[in-house]
């Protein structure tokens, strides 16, 4: 017993050891020991910080769910206090965070991918209204209201302070998009509105990150003027429009259809990966931001016929990436700090938020919007963007910002972005009071309809998941009797002759929760699966069901054990293939013996 002791005391001592921190860059406060009780020196630092993060985001993430937060307020969170409680350097030590740092520029990078994609230029036409004028009036004064109180109260160039009014006038597309979702509200006036706005904002940003360096001439381009600066950085754009043009006219819908016919999810997904990597490293090759590259990555794919299925293979990614972002951003704040000048951080914080939302919503009532639309649209719109603070790290690494006022500007602007959704979930009782106290204040009779959200306009139409042979068949049959039918499916020359020849279909992954809205399926009067692959429809059928509890849903399986849970799993009709060959068989059986077919029932 004794020898066991002693043998795993000396692991501990191998394996487990303390770190002086005192005077490291990085670490917050000096003189004390970091025990690094869970620093494994065998495992790379990264993947001790990674666990970390993970377990973290996990745990914090569970206990925002229950109160009904946002889940990016939950990395926020985790962020924070990894930074705040020494963890993050007895982990991985100092330089772990600029590691994160860098690895969240490709959250950015996907969600800029993401934002091209869903930047449909047929889809755009509806939102132009929104887009342009609200997402010009928007900008414009929120813009000028921040520069006018960072010259009033702060020290800054007149640089700086174009960067800080820029930076607060953007809000986040990645927290207001999840929440209209969360709500189910995205097809309405004001989630539209806020579209429409922050797809103004994402161009905005994606052209001044470009021309960012030509407002520091004195930083790493230092040695070209600035007229000679600008000439060159917007050569080095056209340029690569163009070039990107001539990709997404004659090479990406070439290969990514020479992909698709390999019905390879894997190489699909690999395809993707690389399209937007590729783009984005071709822009930085040409002195362009990497999040350039993808925005232009995703327009190239935004009218294509794989752009549903992209979207849902690039989700994953996106995710992953943006919650490392987020967790970044935690990484940054100093509590002390922030403790330290609490009623700045308030001031920014509450300034931002109540000047934002009752500019948008001001901006909704001009054009239309009833006080529902135009709150829903102010409080999604309220805070600040992920862009704010990639602004105001790029911008960081060219001018030197006064340190006591980086701090509180960062913890703000993210403040902001940690309130949006607990403002959300009390929005209803302002519209409410608005509605009553104030029904037609500031309002511009109009008539506003409902703008599309991307989805078909069929009512009373059917929904088949594949198109072999039973799909054609039971298309036929259903157009034999006046009902229309959209046809989901993976192969993509059957989706080019059916939009070709005019009927609605959709390339597609009918176990993506999105697909289903795009189908309209809340209006549809039967879903049929005409293909028996039992792991594909059973995450579909719960989609479908989400979306239609009552809608009769037809599948296909290949054995009859997987029959019973289908149904529990919402299917109203299963077709056995098993039984039905079976039928077959035995008719032709008998047929071809010249015996009564009638005599089939009596050998089942």
């Amino acid at each position: 017993m004794t020898t066991l002791v002693l043998r795993t005391f000396q692991f501990c001592r191998v394996n487990f050891f303390c770190k002086k921190t005192e005077g490291l860059p990085g670490v917050r406060g000096s003189g004390h020991h970091a025990v690094m009780l869970l620093a494994v020196s065998s495992l790379p630092p990264m993947f001790s910080l990674f666990a970390l993060i993970l377990v973290g985001v996990v745990g914090v993430s569970l206990l925002l769910l229950r109160l009904r937060q946002s889940l990016l307020v939950g990395y926020f969170l985790c962020g924070v206090a990894i930074a705040n409680t020494g963890l993050l350097e007895a982990m991985s030590g100092p330089k772990a965070a600029e590691a994160i740092g860098s690895m969240s520029e490709f959250g950015v990078m996907w969600l800029l991918f993401v934002i091209g994609m869903e930047l449909s230029f047929r889809e755009l036409g509806p939102l132009r209204r929104f887009a342009f004028w609200g997402g010009a009036a928007q900008m414009s004064l929120v813009m000028a209201l921040a520069a006018a109180a960072a010259w009033m109260f702060f020290d800054f160039t007149w640089q700086q302070i174009v960067v800080i009014a820029v930076a607060c006038a953007l809000s986040s597309t990645a927290i207001s998009i999840k929440l209209y979702q969360d709500m189910g509200v995205t097809a309405g006036s004001g989630a539209r509105l806020a579209l429409g706005i922050t797809i103004f904002q994402d161009i905005f940003i994606i052209v001044f990150l470009v021309l960012l360096p030509i407002l520091f001439p004195g930083g790493a381009d230092g040695a070209h003027g600035t007229g000679a600066l600008l000439l060159l950085t917007l050569g080095e754009g056209v340029a690569f429009v163009v070039i990107a043009l001539l990709l997404a006219r004659f090479v990406i819908p070439h290969v990514l259809h020479a992909v698709a016919r390999t019905r390879s999810r894997e190489l699909f997904t690999l395809a993707v990966a690389g399209l937007c990597i590729g783009v984005a490293y071709l822009a930085a090759l040409m002195n362009l931001s990497l999040v350039l590259g993808a925005f232009v990555a995703g327009l190239a794919v935004s009218e294509s016929m794989y752009k549903h299925r992209i979207m849902s293979e690039v989700g994953p990614f996106k995710d992953i990436f943006l919650m490392i972002f987020f967790v970044s951003v935690g990484l940054g704040i100093d509590v002390r700090e922030v403790a330290r000048d609490w009623l700045p951080v308030l001031c920014i914080t509450l300034s931002l938020l109540v000047a934002k939302t009752a500019i948008v919503a001001l901006i909704a009532r001009l054009l239309g919007l009833r006080w529902r639309g135009a709150v829903v649209a102010g409080v999604g719109l309220g805070s600040a963007s992920e862009f704010s603070l990639v602004l105001l790290g790029k911008s960081s690494q060219l001018t030197m910002w006064p340190g006591e006022v980086n701090q509180p500007l960062m913890a703000a602007m993210a403040l902001s972005m940690a309130m949006v959704p607990v403002l959300m979930g009390l929005a209803s009782h302002l519209w409410e009071w608005l509605e009553k106290c104030a029904p037609n204040f500031f309002l511009r009779q109009r008539a506003v309809t409902r703008l599309p959200h991307g989805s078909v306009a069929l009512s009373g139409h059917a929904i088949i998941c594949g198109y072999g042979p039973v799909g054609r068949s039971l298309m036929a049959a259903l157009s034999n009797q006046g009902i229309q039918a959209m046809i989901i499916d993976l192969n993509p020359a059957d989706i080019r002759q059916l939009r070709g020849s005019g009927h609605p279909a959709l390339f597609a992954d009918a176990s993506q929760l999105e697909v289903w809205d795009l189908c309209g399926v809340e209006r549809a009067r039967l879903v049929a699966f005409t293909f028996p692959a039992t792991g594909v429809i059973t995450p579909a059928l719960r989609a479908v069901r989400e979306k239609n509890p009552v809608v009769p849903i037809l599948v296909r399986t290949a054995f009859s054990s997987r029959a019973d849970p289908l149904a529990r799993a919402g299917a109203s009709i299963v077709v056995e293939d098993e039984k039905e060959t079976g039928r077959s068989v035995v008719r032709s059986a008998l047929h071809a013996l010249e015996l009564n077919v009638e005599t089939e029932n009596s050998g089942e």
